[in-house]
């Protein structure tokens, strides 16, 4: 027997196809568990029930409902779009959404393989996404992108990216958060360079959160804030 693969995410439409099933038998049950309903007509439908019952589904992030003269219902959806992956703190992956909303869904049923993954505080999922997605530009130069991003509890933020290497970020204060955090990571980008070609060595880990430098840890060499580096440009 072959090694088993890895399931295909579903299309978009069959998502969809799929939330319309499983609402309109939602919907059935609620009429059917409540005695008051099982009569209701076309003027009648609880339009707010039928939304929810939508939203209920996984994938669905809004639903619509309508009433079309003279007897039927329009229902649009809009369909949850994953921008990362959610590390919760009950071990079970969430997704997070282009609005920086966490959803439930299956995880196998994303199309992209190489979400980043966020894991911070309750409620910081918007903030996170928000500093992903304008500190993968920044690092950029240097071929590399952030596999992980992670938020502490006491406010520190550290990237771990997809060559291995780790960068501490440190904090910033609100609401110039991200400028200051970007402004290290800009410096770090722009000398970083001298410091591998002069040792010739991979990184393994950056810490940014010194206010006149940075310390580096690189393969079989350690330099640290006291230690002389190669003259930097500006």
């Amino acid at each position: 027997m072959p090694a088993a693969s890895r399931p295909q995410p579903l299309p978009a439409d069959v998502r969809l196809m799929n939330a319309v099933a499983y609402a309109v038998y939602a919907l059935a049950a609620l009429r059917a568990a409540a005695a008051s309903q099982a009569a209701a007509s076309f003027f009648t439908l609880d339009l707010a029930a039928s939304r929810a019952a939508f939203e209920a589904v996984p994938w669905v992030r809004q639903a619509v409902v309508r009433r079309v003269w003279p007897d039927r219902l329009r229902v649009t959806l809009v369909e949850h779009e994953a921008a990362a992956l959610w590390g919760a703190h009950d071990g079970n992956d969430r997704l997070v959404n282009t609005f920086g909303e966490v959803f439930e869904a299956n995880v196998g049923d994303v199309e992209d393989e190489r979400l980043p993954r966020l894991e911070g505080p309750d409620g910081s999922a918007a903030r996170m996404l928000a500093l992903h997605r304008q500190l993968q530009p920044v690092l950029a130069p240097l071929a590399v992108r952030v596999e992980t991003l992670r938020l502490s509890a006491r406010g520190s933020w550290r990237a771990e990216l997809d060559s291995g290497a780790t960068i501490e970020l440190g904090r910033g204060e609100p609401p110039d958060e991200a400028t200051a955090l970007l402004a290290r990571a800009e410096r770090f980008v722009r000398t970083v360079g001298q410091v591998g070609t002069h040792f010739q060595r991979r990184l393994l880990h950056a810490d940014l959160r010194h206010a006149d430098g940075y310390a580096v840890r690189l393969e079989g060499v350690t330099t640290t804030p006291d230690a002389p580096l190669p003259r930097r440009t500006r």
